[in-house]
């Protein structure tokens, strides 16, 4: 009942605020003519007399933007949860493998070089060249962690952290070159890009990435059984029958895709990883069949909030929305620290 209960709130909440999203900005819209603008283009109302403006903006500029908030919340949410169990801890994220550092020094790359190697292919590509070049890094540095962390053919948990800590390492001494030789403009994009934004949002960038995220979305759930026998231990887990190298490599992969494809369009945005599967598990108990969606339903829940009060809180200026995922997590961060210091300390 508990449970249940926890989804229609998290639902209910969901649509409130996509709804809030779509009407509060710039141009203030009222909620019953967003309602009647999205019933009017789903075929559900006829004959509707509505604003050309009104329904302009929302179609065009505040609706792409709000689905890739809950597509990259979503994504966010799931591949925290699955890490997490996968490493059979609660303080792990993506970004603990090197996801989000490769990304970030493909970004900075890109942006300090595009003016002598990417004229050309970004003219072509526009904004799309900084997407696949995050992409590609995410993509990299997953595999050099994978590689690095395999042990007769397998990949060991505990090799995978440190190489992870490694891999960001290097990511993190390159980005810091880059940025150090970068011009002024450059180290604006830079800093601003790497503090997570949705503002590039467009129809373009939402079905570019759907496919990448969604399928991740989707599949991960599937393995939940094996997520929960995960906890009892690697080794246990094993002597009872399941295959853990399968499902390492595949949450792993499909970690890789989710956030490699959600970095590229957003740049980096923390904590919802870290704290909305923690905080799901707090709700609902660690039952992954569970903490899975529900950590999909509210990783999109915050996103889409953060990304409201960052265009919303100081208009017409526009926050990095990792500035506002930081203001919001790291006080629950602290408290369930504080609250677990001993269990933490026992990992």
């Amino acid at each position: 009942m508990k449970k249940t209960l926890t989804f229609l709130i998290l639902i209910a909440a969901l649509i409130f605020t996509i709804i809030l999203s779509l009407g509060l900005g710039a141009m203030r819209i009222p909620v019953k003519e967003v309602i009647t603008i999205l019933a009017s283009k789903a075929g559900l109302l006829s004959n509707t007399a509505e604003d050309p403006l009104a329904a302009g903006v929302i179609l065009m500029i505040r609706l792409p933007r709000v689905i890739l908030g809950l597509m990259v919340g979503a994504a966010l949410g799931t591949t925290g949860t699955a890490v997490q169990g996968i490493f059979r801890n609660p303080l792990a994220e993506p970004g603990l493998i090197g996801i989000s550092a490769g990304a970030s020094m493909m970004t900075v790359i890109i942006i300090a070089l595009e003016g002598l190697f990417f004229i050309q292919i970004s003219q072509s590509l526009g904004y799309s060249l900084l997407a696949i070049g995050a992409f590609f890094g995410s993509g990299l540095a997953a595999l050099l962690v994978y590689t690095l962390s395999k042990t007769n053919g397998q990949p060991n948990m505990a090799l995978m952290l440190l190489a992870g800590i490694a891999i960001n390492a290097l990511a993190g001494a390159f980005t810091g070159l880059v940025t150090y030789l970068s011009s002024e403009q450059q180290l604006r994009s830079i800093t601003f890009w790497m503090l997570g934004s949705l503002g590039g949002a467009t129809w373009g960038n939402v079905l570019c990435i759907a496919p990448f995220v969604i399928l991740p979305i989707v599949i991960l759930p599937t393995f939940s059984k094996g997520l929960n026998v995960f906890a009892i231990g690697e080794s246990q887990a094993e002597l009872i029958g399941l295959n853990t190298k399968s499902i390492k490599v595949w949450v792993v992969f499909l970690s890789t895709m989710a956030v490699g494809a959600s970095v590229s369009v957003s740049g980096i945005i923390g904590f919802v990883g870290l704290l909305v599967p923690h905080t799901m598990r707090l709700i609902g108990g660690v039952n992954h069949k569970f903490v899975l969606p529900a950590s999909a339903l509210a990783g999109a829940l915050v996103l889409t909030l953060a990304d409201l009060i960052s265009r919303t809180i100081v208009e017409p200026i526009e926050l990095p929305i990792g500035v506002i995922t930081a203001l919001l997590g790291t006080p629950i961060f602290i408290y369930i620290m504080l609250r677990d210091k001993k269990k933490i300390t026992n990992l």
